[in-house]
């Protein structure tokens, strides 16, 4: 499972949020982890989050274990090789964080592993709602990487389990170019709702000045 651009850009945003609003959060929750990514990055900016990590391919959540040994934060990180569907948790999380399998009806290739990490046929976007409601603690964050075409939809499914949109970013691979993705924040209680946009690389072809912020961390070479 390759390591994707905005799958990396989603996690920065994501921790960089946390820490900017000096949120408490003890404990986290990946659903669908794949390689372990999300939660790695998270896991670098926030020292002291306890993460564990689901995933239904047994492939990935091995990988993801082993790169969570590699790290100098294996003590707080955890993977369960289980489907989110059928996960028990002894405590509800503060934050969740999920880049799903997201092209639901979408053409499927022939590789089956390849259509389980980019298909929802075995996570639809109502189940990881359901999911989120079930594990998110009243006062959690739940933050979702979307492709651009399914946000409005999973939006009105989340609102219709009481969970609300607080705060929207819509990503754009290039200024002249449409959105391709979009990362989502949403919470039990209701709040004024922010909006904005990235751009990851400028005409030119070189990152733009916030993608080279965000990712600065987290990139050997920008």
């Amino acid at each position: 499972m390759k390591v994707c651009t905005d799958a990396c850009l989603f996690g920065a945003r994501v921790s960089q949020k946390i820490r900017n609003q000096k949120s408490e959060i003890r404990n986290l929750l990946d659903i669908g982890t794949g390689t372990g990514l999300l939660a790695l990055m998270y896991a670098q900016r926030n020292p002291d989050a306890i993460i564990d990590a689901v995933e239904i391919d047994e492939a990935a959540a091995k990988q993801a274990k082993e790169n969570f040994d590699a790290s100098p934060w294996e003590a707080r990180l955890n993977v369960y090789h289980d489907p989110i569907q059928q996960f028990n948790a002894s405590a509800k999380y503060d934050l969740i964080i999920s880049n799903p399998p997201f092209f639901e009806n979408d053409l499927k290739s022939k590789n089956a592993k390849r259509n389980v990490a980019l298909h929802s046929s075995d996570l639809s976007l109502e189940e990881l709602s359901d999911a989120v409601v079930k594990h998110l603690q009243e006062e959690g964050i739940f933050a979702i990487l979307l492709p651009y075409h399914r946000t409005e939809e999973f939006i009105d499914l989340a609102m219709k389990r009481s969970l609300h949109l607080s705060k929207k970013i819509l990503v754009k691979q290039t200024p002249s170019r449409n959105y391709f993705r979009s990362m989502a924040w949403f919470t039990k209680k209701i709040i004024q709702v922010e909006e904005s946009e990235i751009i990851i690389q400028n005409e030119d072809g070189k990152y733009s000045n916030e993608f080279i912020e965000l990712l600065g961390d987290y990139y050997l070479y920008l």
